[in-house]
């Protein structure tokens, strides 16, 4: 059971990593931005590549209507996230030292593994929805008004994951080294499940 104690505490602790290094990444490429514009999508907060890298972006999206982005104290997820990612990296490093001790614990470590899932779906729906209230809600009174075949207003939301072509810019969308981190801790955490419960099962 030490094995799988000391991957869940490995896999939990990992979730740290999102304190340090950006969750996600939006870059956006054009022949007139070389070397591309981009932003760090933080658990607390959003950061250009560049210290002009924003400015630009708001610069740019000003002329179709899209709103600036936001600040830190402009979205309650920036003020939650820390806590909820924060919380439950605490709590799975308990619950991995716990099975030093019980050898049932690995039942537990499913449990954080659901928890901690159904969390993640619905940060990432939440995301996708400020994505596309950014890329559809516009300002009627836009320098721009670009339209589609049908005279329906265009959408300017940037992909979840993935690359799109929004006029004569490329928007890819991936995970930054934070997610990765985040990634691989879950995966180690579902994997402690299945080593306690072989161990489990050898003692019985």
């Amino acid at each position: 059971m030490k094995l799988a104690s000391t991957i869940m505490i490995i896999g939990s602790a990992l979730l740290f990593g999102l304190f340090l290094f950006p969750l996600w990444h939006v870059e956006l490429q054009a022949p007139q931005y070389p070397t591309g514009l981009g932003m760090h999508i933080h658990i607390d907060g959003i950061v250009g590549y560049t210290k002009h890298d924003i400015n630009n972006i708001d610069g740019l999206n000003h002329y179709i209507g899209m709103k600036t982005l936001p600040t830190k104290d402009e979205m309650w997820e920036f003020t939650v996230f820390p806590i909820v990612v924060g919380g439950m990296a605490a709590l799975g490093v308990i619950i991995g030292f716990f099975g030093f001790f019980k050898n049932s614990a690995y039942k537990w470590f499913m449990g954080w593994f659901v928890l901690m899932t159904v969390l993640g779906i619905l940060g990432m729906i939440d995301f996708n929805a400020w994505m596309t209230d950014y890329g559809t809600n516009l300002d009627p009174n836009a320098i721009l008004k670009m339209t589609d075949d049908a005279g329906n207003p265009l959408s300017y939301k940037p992909p979840l994951l993935g690359s799109k072509d929004i006029l004569n810019f490329t928007a890819d969308s991936f995970p930054s080294l934070g997610g990765v981190l985040l990634g691989i801790g879950m995966a180690l955490t579902f994997i402690s499940f299945f080593v306690g419960k072989k161990f489990n099962a050898s003692k019985s």
